[in-house]
């Protein structure tokens, strides 16, 4: 994340005393696998250093992050925080880029291997390094298919003699979130096809590596899936991976990311007012109407228009609104009701969503609600949070929760 603005109207607390409740709860979910902290994205909007260095200190000796630029900074932000012994891994390996590959094995990055020409360019840099073999289980993205893994295979094991040595066999579940029998049966073939190719690595004479095949949602549905490690991604940040399965409070879970703007102005305007580009909601009543700071620039998705949930502090009461008229790229409005006084003013907080039992926010819209008024899922809500909203990072002893 680029150096944060001063004087922002705007912030993204990240709640450290939440992410340490889910932190547990994973552990709960998965108690006998090793657990790597996934981190990708900037850590899922969160902020990638911050949430790095508190899960190092949490007891993660493994975080796992996309693209191998991320993991390079990554590297060197545990380094500096007192974690080197702290492991780093990424599965987006840049193609024809002998430097960045050159780099990251140097820096010890543990990266993924998918394909054949992959561990070839790894193996001719003759640089040490560990890597993890990626199968194809279902996902239809990367990997290698079940036909080709034997080879991949075959070339791990050629590659030991210059130094590279395969210390994972992993997959990803492309349906452990869904409920339906449909999705529980795709899940089972994955396994299936996961644990085929683990006995195929092993009769080939490889040894010595780590399964891992479960992300959030395989950790709380799926415990067949769970293997030598688990991957701790969107649940450890407080989200359920399927909120129409199993909704994000009822899973135990506390929203790490509270967002909130401060009006910036609170006017009335008298019945038939249109509101924002193209008039798309229109007063039906005098009515009092306020300002949010915030608009697509920062990543608050246009679908919301019309629909995003708002919760308004101010110093006496709090309102429940929503978002009037389409999302502008740094503003939107929101209706605020008929009074004789104004409900509120200039600088009470809006906050768009958060934890829902934290003391200060208590009954704010979570990120689920923006997902189902934006019609997207939560990963996407706190995800494309833009960089210039500033994170301030709540310590666990202040965090406040209930």
């Amino acid at each position: 994340m680029s150096e944060q603005l001063s004087h922002y109207p705007a912030v993204a607390e990240i709640d450290l005393q939440a992410l340490a409740h889910n932190v547990q709860k994973m552990r709960e979910f998965a108690p006998n696998s090793r657990h790597m902290g996934i981190i990708k994205a900037d850590a899922y909007g969160h902020g990638r250093a911050q949430i790095a260095v508190a899960l190092a200190e949490a007891g993660y000796d493994i975080v796992g992050i996309a693209q191998v630029a991320e993991a390079l900074q990554v590297r060197k932000e545990l380094d500096e925080a007192g974690f080197k012994d702290v492991a780093v891994f990424s599965w987006i390996l840049p193609p024809n880029d002998e430097a960045a590959l050159r780099e990251a094995l140097t820096a010890g990055v543990e990266l993924s291997v998918s394909n054949i020409g992959q561990i070839l360019a790894l193996s001719a840099l003759q640089i040490p390094g560990r890597i993890h073999l990626k199968i194809d289980t279902g996902m239809g993205r990367a990997g290698a298919t079940p036909d080709q893994f034997p080879t991949l295979v075959s070339a791990a094991l050629q590659a030991r003699e210059r130094g590279l040595q395969t210390v994972g066999i992993w997959s990803h579940l492309a349906r452990a979130d869904e409920a339906s029998e449909e999705g529980r049966e795709a899940t089972k073939r994955q396994i299936q096809i996961f644990e085929d190719a683990a006995n195929t690595a092993r009769t080939l004479g490889l040894d010595g590596f780590q399964l891992h095949l479960a992300a959030s949602s395989g950790q709380i549905w799926h415990p067949d899936s769970h293997f030598d490690m688990v991957r701790d991604g969107i649940a450890m940040y407080g989200l359920s991976p399927d909120p129409s399965n199993v909704a994000t409070l009822d899973l135990d879970l506390q929203p790490v990311m509270t967002l909130k703007a401060q009006l910036t102005q609170v006017k009335k305007v008298k019945a038939g007012q249109p509101v924002s580009y193209g008039g798309t909601w229109v007063a039906q009543r005098d009515t009092w109407l306020a300002i949010v700071p915030l608009g697509y620039g920062d990543g608050i998705p246009r679908h919301a228009s019309n629909a995003g949930p708002v919760h308004v502090c101010t110093p006496h009461t709090t309102i429940d609104t929503h978002v009037v008229g389409r999302v502008c790229m740094d503003q939107f409005v929101i209706d605020l009701g008929p009074a004789d006084q104004a409900p509120a003013t200039a600088g009470d907080w809006a906050v768009l969503f958060g934890n829902p039992h934290r003391l200060s926010t208590r009954g704010c819209p979570t990120a689920d609600d923006w997902a189902l008024a934006s019609d997207t899922i939560n990963y996407e809500i706190v995800t494309r949070l833009g960089a210039r909203v500033p994170r301030e990072f709540l310590p666990a002893h202040a965090a406040g929760i209930n």
